[in-house]
């Protein structure tokens, strides 16, 4: 194997192990940027704000609200 090869399988498993770490640790956060993004672009296509803008702004709302869910839900 050459340098570049093993560079990129060590890189993989990095990547892996930590999207593992992430969806287990914060789920609500990715839950709660998922519907976000979903419901956002709704409403955004819905007034005539645009779908784009309005993912963006539910994501990031969505995102808030999961992680204040996660740290209430762990007391």
């Amino acid at each position: 194997m050459t340098m570049k090869t093993v560079k990129s399988r060590i890189a993989s498993a990095v990547i892996g192990l930590s999207l593992v770490t992430l969806a287990t640790t914060a789920c609500g956060t990715l839950g709660g940027a998922a519907v976000g993004a979903g419901a956002g672009a709704a409403v955004g296509a819905g007034t005539g704000y645009g779908a784009g803008k309005g993912a963006l702004i539910g994501t990031g709302v969505g995102a808030a609200a999961g992680a204040i869910y996660d740290i209430t839900k762990s007391r």
